[in-house]
């Protein structure tokens, strides 16, 4: 062990400036309480099951020069990315009171196109600039695009949906109609999506809300003061912990499927450098950008790195911009980890950033693996279906669908669960058949798909759906080819598989695909298991 490590609640730099420790930690919880606060006026305001039932949203704090301050315990894709929408509207518009932002361009500070990110400023009494910054990030089942959900084997941006640069939503607390007008017409639920927006606005103000009361409370100059000391914090967190990692070079190597234009696997290689409080992740090995929409932009990459180093710490870091300092990632642009524009975006997001996960992961059990666990699933198994309801209304349906966590250096992997770049929930068959035309036959555990070993993989699911209606479905998977690695001697996850049954029986589909389903057809989707650990 290099050094010592700290106290939670004390920055050990501070011990020759007075700093209460238990001040910190109040103020600490203080802007973490604004950001959870936020998530539940989203989760309960919003319309669609995706944001309302499985909680794919993030809320954060920032400062006020725009540094990432305080998230809830939401969604890591989003979270570690979103300081970078911030700072691409801090860099493009200028922001009064009552204004806020929208957008989705994963060029300008986004993800993929169906995650819609607000920003707001906070002003407070007695100061001319910003305060604070209160931003949301929510995943809409739609955003119009070549088919329903928004989640298409595209080969370029355009086709994936609208694409909304970083643009003012409400102006001094004016909506912008023309704009929520031009936008819920190239969508295909409008008033879905329109109701969801209201919601992120309506978190938006009670993060603006919060933060004033806490200025009215305490003085700013001292709220500012004790919002630096936190990111300092964390920052000494993060680099005890990488302290503790022997120095050196680890390299490790992984590959997606394919990205459903072409059969070609694409590799993802990334080397670490550990440097005593320092780490350099290098992906400059990887392959370049791909036809289809498996391409991540950086800020999916370093996000999905940071959350690697921060998972692995044994004590809690909350996650600012201070525990992202020590972490420097290389990503050659136009590469698959730093695709250039208009590359198509949407399966980076969601299956990419889960495969830079196992590839970083990878490279660090070479360095300290008592403290890695093996490959969990590695894909979000993307499901989307549209078309009609019975009454004649449009609908758009989205989701994820869990899988098996892979094992750990002293404990089984746990079946079913959502793990590492995504935290949603899943829909509940309730809410799932009584939103949209479809009924669910299957929702059990798939025994003995997690790999073997001393402690076991966690088993996969298996989930079966049948039409009601006549629907398209795009599903963007993975690990359906390659499996989810064991480690230390422990063996692999089963894969994952896609079949649908029609009159003539059970057929297997691809990892990725977009087809017409006609009424009393089934999907029937296997998730992969998670890897073992240790030899049994």
């Amino acid at each position: 062990m290099k050094g010592n490590r700290l106290t939670p609640g004390f920055n050990q730099g501070d011990r020759n400036n007075s700093i209460d420790p238990v001040r910190l930690e109040i103020f600490r919880s203080l802007f973490t309480a604004v950001a959870e606060e936020m998530g539940a006026t989203l989760m309960r305001s919003a319309s669609s099951p995706n944001i309302k039932e499985r909680r794919d949203y993030s809320c954060a704090v920032f400062t006020g020069d725009g540094k990432l301050v305080a998230q809830g315990e939401h969604m890591p894709v989003h979270l570690g990315s979103m300081p970078l929408s911030v700072q691409t509207v801090l860099g493009e518009l200028d922001l009064t009171a009552g204004d806020v932002v929208i957008l989705n361009d994963p060029y300008r500070g986004g993800t993929h196109l169906p995650d819609i990110t607000m920003i707001a400023p906070v002003y407070v009494s007695g100061a001319e600039d910003p305060a604070f910054y209160v931003a949301n990030r929510a995943h809409h089942a739609d955003v119009g695009g070549m088919s329903a959900g928004s989640m298409p084997l595209a080969t370029e941006i355009y086709q994936e949906g609208i694409i909304i640069p970083p643009v003012k939503w409400q102006t001094g607390g004016q909506q912008n109609n023309e704009l929520q007008e031009m936008l819920l017409r190239n969508v295909r639920t409008p008033e879905e999506r329109r109701e969801d927006l209201a919601a992120q606005t309506a978190s938006l103000r009670v993060g603006e809300e919060r933060l004033r009361e806490i200025a009215d409370r305490y003085s700013l100059k001292e709220i500012q003061r004790f919002m630096h000391q936190v990111l300092e914090y964390s920052q000494q967190l993060m680099r005890s912990e990488i302290r503790e990692i022997p120095d050196g070079d680890y390299s490790a190597d992984d590959q997606l499927d394919n990205d459903g234009i072409t059969d070609e696997p694409i590799n993802i290689h990334c080397t670490i450098q550990v440097r005593d409080k320092q780490v350099t992740v290098d992906f400059s090995h990887s392959d370049t950008q791909v036809p289809g929409s498996m391409n991540a932009v950086y800020a999916i990459t370093y996000s999905a790195t940071v959350y690697c180093f921060r998972s692995i710490a044994r004590d809690e870091i909350p996650v600012n911009d201070g525990c992202f300092r020590p972490i420097a990632v290389i990503a050659p642009a136009g590469s698959v980890v730093n695709a250039a524009s208009p590359a198509a975006v949407a399966g980076g997001n969601v299956e990419t950033s889960q495969r830079i996960v196992d590839v970083v992961f990878k490279a660090l059990s070479q360095a300290i693996p008592d403290r890695i666990p093996a490959a969990s699933q590695g894909t979000m198994n993307n499901l989307a279906i549209g078309g009609t309801k019975p009454e004649g209304r449009p609908f758009s349906y989205y989701e994820t669908i869990a899988g098996g966590m892979g094992a750990r250096p002293s404990k089984p992997g746990i079946p079913g669960i959502h793990t590492h770049m995504t935290n949603t929930m899943n829909t509940p068959v309730e809410a799932l058949e009584s939103t949209y035309p479809v009924r669910v036959e299957k929702y059990m555990f798939r025994k003995d798909s997690g790999g073997d070993g001393a402690y076991r993989g966690g088993d996969g699911l298996i989930r079966q759906i049948r039409m009601l209606s006549r629907v398209t479905v795009t599903l963007l998977s993975d690990r359906r080819s390659a499996r989810p690695y064991g480690l230390e001697g422990g063996g692999s996850g089963r894969s994952g598989v896609n079949r649908r049954l029609r009159e003539n029986g059970w057929s297997e589909l691809p990892s990725k695909f977009n087809l017409e389903f006609m009424e009393g057809e089934s999907l029937k989707i296997e998730t992969p298991g998670g890897g073992g650990y240790g030899k049994k």
